[in-house]
């Protein structure tokens, strides 16, 4: 299959200059870099071919021979024993994503990095559980779903075909590195870099396994159960311990980690372990007293109204709020009382209203609208209160 032309590769002009070349390599080259597109087999042979364009462009000497033979200057003029001796494939100037890095901001030169050639552990993944308050009060038990990747059943994680198994590379000799010198985005100067056969693994697979097709790793769903203690609020993680993503070359798995989101609640608002919460009464029970029912994250609860509540007052019962999530016993429930005052009364509650503003000393012969006006000042008393 024919080559495409590198400046195609790039996206840039014939006439680009150096710098346009390197802006172009540096995005492509984060953009489809193969730690970064892990699900996408595709984005490896992309970054092969971003960073076999941006090797023979960035050279003044390379370009100009690339200008005038085209791709037939590469077994000639790049390289003294054709193009097998000097490969533009793989990941060029740069290893794993974090070299990059390591080139674009500091190191690279004089301090290669180590290969990835031994185990390596399974990547974390993340998941979002939103739950009520009383979930969050009583704890629960839950089967999340999870996207992860999973060792191949099939090659049992070698990436090749049964009865085959991975070779030593014939380039880097097991090493995953090579040294040489290289045309960077900072000049010329010898750099230890991938290995463009085996990617850094020290071992090609000259037959790949047809299920994970080489990888060694296949994308599953499963569904895994965790279990929420009472108690937790949002912000909260919760680890589950190796249901993260497989390892690769026997590396153990990664964890899971649930973050915890608990919802608005309609009666209660939460201060740490402690609900609080508002209550409605009437004025005859903020006069009289009584005794009534509130609502608790766990039931019903009794509460005593004494004789002259005034509305705003909070009465707190004991062990009513959400348990400490350390099992340090629960904390209390507020609750704020409201007066609601009357609003339509009926022309007996009026005159025993009036009445009783005669008894503290209201003036008794005061008109039929004086003493509505009166009993007006006592409505608005009430709700200044409120």
């Amino acid at each position: 299959m024919p080559k495409r032309d590198y400046y195609d590769v790039l996206g840039v002009d014939r006439n680009a200059s150096q710098d346009d070349i390197k802006k172009a390599f540096r995005k492509l080259a984060r953009k489809y870099h193969p730690d970064m597109n892990r699900d996408d087999p595709s984005a490896e042979e992309k970054f092969k071919d971003i960073n076999e364009a941006y090797e023979v462009l960035s050279d003044p000497d390379k370009r100009s021979q690339y200008d005038r033979l085209g791709h037939t200057a590469q077994g000639s003029a790049w390289g003294s024993g054709g193009s097998e001796a000097y490969d533009f494939g793989g990941f060029g100037p740069f290893g794993s994503f974090d070299s990059i890095f390591d080139v674009f901001f500091g190191g690279g030169f004089g301090d290669p990095r180590a290969a990835r050639t031994g185990p390596e552990r399974g990547r974390d993944i993340r998941y979002d559980l939103e739950m009520t308050l009383e979930e969050a009060a009583a704890g629960l038990e839950r089967e999340i779903p999870i996207r992860r990747l999973e060792t191949c059943d099939t090659c049992n994680g070698t990436g090749a075909k049964p009865g085959t198994k991975p070779t030593t590379c014939p380039v880097c000799g097991g090493t995953g590195r090579i040294s040489g010198t290289r045309s960077t985005i900072f000049g010329t100067g010898t750099v230890s870099t991938t290995c463009s056969k085996c990617l850094g693994k020290g071992t090609v697979i000259t037959d790949p396994c047809g299920s994970c097709q080489g990888r060694g790793r296949i994308p599953k769903t499963r569904k895994i159960k965790v279990k929420i203690p009472p108690g937790v609020d949002s912000g909260i993680r919760m680890r589950v311990e190796g249901e993260g993503e497989a390892g690769v070359r026997g590396g153990p798995p990664g964890d899971v980690y649930v973050y915890i989101t608990v919802k608005p609640h309609p009666v209660f608002t939460r201060r740490g372990n402690d609900l609080l919460c508002e209550e409605p009464i009437s004025i005859y029970q903020a006069t009289l007293g009584d005794e009534i029912e509130v609502a608790s994250i766990d039931g019903k609860s009794s509460l005593r109204i004494p004789e002259g509540t005034q509305t705003g007052t909070s009465f707190r019962l004991r062990g009513k709020g959400m348990p400490d999530v350390r099992g340090r016993g629960r904390g209390d429930q507020y609750v704020r009382v409201k007066v609601i005052i009357p609003t339509r009364l009926s022309e007996k509650e009026k005159e025993l209203f009036m009445e009783l503003a005669k008894t503290h000393g209201e003036d008794r012969s005061a008109s039929k609208s004086e003493s509505k006006n009166l009993f007006e000042k006592i409505k608005d008393a009430w709700e200044k209160r409120a």
